[in-house]
């Protein structure tokens, strides 16, 4: 992957959720619910995107380990998406048809304990992907700051275990995340192909 497209894949997801999570209501009422609900529809579509930071960082690495973040990544997208449907999607759109109930907080905690899952899994992956960042950096200004990389990524993942995207604590655990791996992935090094190039025709040697 070009460095470009890998500092973009790593810094723009959470920088759309910070942006996104500075107009999330601090509280679901009637008035608040419609927001509620679309914020979270179009958290559908961002929250899994911030699996692309970690792989961004360790591809090419080694086919283990970018299997294990990849099946990390899913494990955090599928298990998060479900606590925004639950809670974001579902208990807006209720809170919409038939206004405040008891069944609000039964749908938080079931939404809690299916999102928990995803965000530790998520935590995994910077675990992975800030250790991956230090070991291959090359060189000590790249090693200091893939070190950096890791503290923020690791630090933003654990704080996003219990912040979610709410103001002010969500938005800034998605800034420090969108630094974090946009640190990591600007100072691993790029990945060699070791695949020979294969000469064009043009290149071919002409028989005599």
């Amino acid at each position: 992957m070009p460095r470009p497209a890998a500092l973009l894949a790593a810094a723009v997801p959470p920088l759309l959720l910070a942006g996104l999570g500075s107009t999330h209501p601090t509280m679901l009422t009637a008035e608040s619910a419609p927001w509620w609900r679309d914020l979270h529809v179009i958290g559908l579509v961002l929250f899994p995107l911030l699996a692309l930071g970690p792989w961004a960082v360790v591809r090419g690495r080694g086919r283990a380990l970018e299997a294990v973040v990849v099946v990390l990544g899913l494990v955090y997208a599928c298990f998060y998406s479900a606590l925004d449907v639950l809670a974001g999607i579902g208990a807006g759109q209720e809170t919409v048809a038939v206004g405040p109930g008891p069944w609000v907080s039964a749908l938080f905690a079931m939404a809690d304990r299916l999102g928990m899952p995803g965000a530790q899994a998520y935590l995994a992956t910077a675990v992975i992907g800030g250790v991956t960042a230090v070991v291959v950096a090359r060189g000590l200004g790249a090693r200091v700051a893939a070190v950096v990389g890791a503290v923020l990524v690791v630090g933003g993942a654990w704080s996003f275990l219990t912040s979610h995207i709410y103001p002010p604590v969500g938005v800034a655990t998605m800034v420090v995340l969108a630094v974090g791996w946009a640190t990591l992935a600007a100072v691993v090094p790029p990945v060699v192909s070791s695949t020979p190039r294969r000469p064009s025709p043009r290149q071919q040697p002409v028989p005599t």
